[in-house]
């Protein structure tokens, strides 16, 4: 599938003008999560996919389209024995994502931040999941009905 859903404006306000793009599969999976982790809070690493390798004709090949996550359970006990974190891939992702069971759905000053950080709050739907920058301005963000390739993640 390489359809856009209707473009989801819930991080615009005036004065934005940066975008970013998340695939459907990828913000389902996230509010579950989040859902099934609530009251505790999640923090996952988020990576991305260029468009070209999706398929989508309608954005620049090079434009980065987030598509999958690293699980904070993966390599554990390793980084419980050495003191190294192989869950997530050397270098560092292109995004976070955490949950605010509070409800605050706004970039707090405890969140471990990245160029991209998706929050998520109660309950848990598509309208209760937001984008934001490094600085906490907020993204517009479009969900994009593709799949990652095979053997992507």
């Amino acid at each position: 599938m390489t359809e856009r859903n209707s473009t989801r404006t819930a991080g615009q306000d005036s004065g934005t003008t940066d975008q970013c793009y998340v695939t459907d599969g990828l913000v389902e999976y996230l509010l579950e999560y989040a859902s099934d982790r609530d009251p505790q809070s999640v923090t996952l690493s988020l990576d991305t996919t260029p468009a070209g390798e999706l398929d989508v004709s309608s954005l620049d090949p090079e434009t980065p389209v987030f598509t999958h996550m690293y699980l904070p359970q993966a390599g554990s006990s390793v980084n419980a024995v050495f003191g190294m974190d192989l869950g997530t891939p050397v270098g560092q992702t292109d995004g976070r994502f955490v949950s605010h069971p509070d409800g605050r759905l706004d970039v707090s000053e405890t969140d471990d931040l990245h160029a991209v950080v998706f929050v998520a709050v109660p309950p848990w739907d598509r309208e209760s999941i937001r984008a934001f920058d490094r600085s906490g301005r907020r993204l517009r963000l479009e969900t994009l009905a593709v799949e990652p390739p095979d053997g992507a993640l």
